[in-house]
């Protein structure tokens, strides 16, 4: 004997289902933007255009930093979501809301997973606020160098190349997601926080002062910084426009650092000549002790150096607001983007300022055999050979001597229309090495570039050189 199945009205069954798929019509972002060296960096579904951080910066008894934070992150979804992912590592998240409604969340390595009580639509522009707190993390690069929240001598100085920044705040930390940016820090009575863009506010209440800083034009995570300490502070203006002038030096460094940081009007002036307008609303620096950080960083608006830095450094970092904290790339693999073009903006202030010419500084590096610079010719500059190898010798000085190659090619008046054309149709947003080499060619079409990017961006070993 056998039973019949019993017979639901069409429209019942159109009814039912409509209700079991109410608001779960989106997919998870997803973690990762498959970045070729760092493929968890970043996140699916969804583009942040702003951030708003709110951070209490503290010691506790140990001397051990303590970090309490409020990020709220403007986001628009580029797909239907049910859930999405912020890099966040370290430090304790306490709240998680999305358009003010609380959110389930859960964390995962360094995936904080939000699922919203509703669906995001594609298109839908989003906040999302996390509260946190705890002693932020000092993270080790695959190359061995630290960066995240570094403990210095008398605070903190945060540093975010290629993936530091999640240490001290939730987002979207991958250099293809820009965005402006609000920053306060409340620190004790006393030291002084120092950020990207320009300072908005600085009050005091109840033994703690709040700096807080603007940063108006679009900025990758990696090149967010704040730097908590004592500083002795310069304000001025330079060139027609009064660009602000900031600069913030550790008072162990002021007297060594005098001198060159004296240089940052010219410096500025040369570069606005050789790379075009300066593309942010105010620059400066941030110098601390040598030991607080093993390198200088392209931090944006105001590059951090350990100690007072040479002219050459100062120069390499300045160029980097238009290469790399500007035109900013589009993945870590273009890196030789941004120090091929700021190791090349070294060789040319060398020419200008009675050093070796450009050409004369790649012969002198090219003339050296492969067994006296092996590292030179590791990899080429447009594919390092893994995460740990993107800022090696060959991203910056072979990147620049790729430089010198095309300027050999199409002669002075044209290469810097290159340089300064480049600079300005990719200006705030993110480019890649295929970009560059169609820029090239569309700007020259009547020369052949082609064994330039075989033997010198592409190529393995040391190229022949004619």
């Amino acid at each position: 004997m056998s039973r019949s199945a019993p017979v639901v009205p069409t429209v019942l069954l159109v009814l039912a289902l409509a209700a079991c798929s109410a608001g779960v019509h989106g997919t998870p972002g997803g973690p990762g933007v498959r970045d070729p060296y760092f493929p968890k960096a970043g996140n699916g579904g969804y583009d942040v255009t702003h951030y708003d951080l709110k951070l209490a910066y503290d010691t506790d008894e140990g001397h051990r930093p303590h970090l309490a934070g409020t990020a709220t992150l403007t986001a628009r979804a580029t797909k239907d979501l049910s859930a999405f992912d912020l890099d966040f590592k370290g430090l304790d998240v306490e709240d998680v809301t999305v358009e003010g409604e609380r959110a389930r969340w859960n964390r995962a390595g360094q995936e904080l997973t939000v699922r919203p009580r509703d669906d995001l639509d594609e298109d839908e522009t989003f906040r999302v606020t996390v509260r946190y707190s705890g002693t932020p993390q000092t993270i080790t690069d695959p190359d061995g160098s630290e960066e995240g929240w570094l403990r210095t001598t008398d605070g903190a100085l945060a540093l975010g190349e290629p993936t530091g920044s999640m240490a001290w705040f939730p987002g979207n930390h991958h250099p293809s997601d820009k965005a402006s940016y609000d920053i306060a820090v409340s620190v004790p009575k006393g030291l002084q926080a120092v950020s990207n863009g320009e300072l908005r506010g600085e009050t005091s209440s109840k033994g703690r002062t709040t700096f807080s800083w603007h940063t108006a034009e679009p900025m990758a995570s990696y090149v967010a910084t704040v730097a908590v300490g004592h500083y002795d502070i310069s304000r001025s203006t330079l060139g027609r426009n009064r660009l602000p002038v900031y600069v913030a030096v550790d008072p162990t460094e002021a007297k060594a650092g005098r001198k060159v940081l004296a240089k940052i009007p010219e410096i500025m002036g040369w570069e606005e000549y050789n790379f075009g307008p300066y593309p942010f609303s105010s620059t400066g620096a941030i110098v601390d002790r040598p030991q607080d950080a093993g390198y200088a960083l392209e931090t944006q608006n105001r590059p951090v150096f350990p100690g007072a830095p040479d002219t050459e450094t100062l120069v390499h970092e300045l160029a980097h607001q238009w290469y790399g904290d500007s035109v900013t790339p589009k993945t870590w693999r273009d890196m030789w983007l941004n120090e091929g073009f700021a190791t090349y903006a070294e060789w040319l202030w060398d020419e200008d300022h009675g050093g070796d010419t450009a050409r004369q500084t790649f012969d002198a590096l090219y003339d050296h055999g492969e067994e006296d610079n092996p590292d030179l010719w590791a990899f080429p500059p447009a594919k390092p050979s893994s995460a740990a190898h993107i800022s090696d010798t060959p991203v910056y000085m072979r990147g620049a001597m790729v430089l010198q190659k095309i300027r050999q090619t199409v002669g002075d008046d044209t290469f810097y229309d290159i340089i300064q054309g480049w600079a300005a149709t990719h200006r705030h947003g993110n480019a890649d090495t295929d970009d560059f080499t169609a820029y090239v060619e569309k700007k020259v079409p009547d020369k052949d570039f082609g064994p330039i990017w075989k033997d010198w961006l592409y190529g393995k070993g040391k190229p022949e050189h004619r």
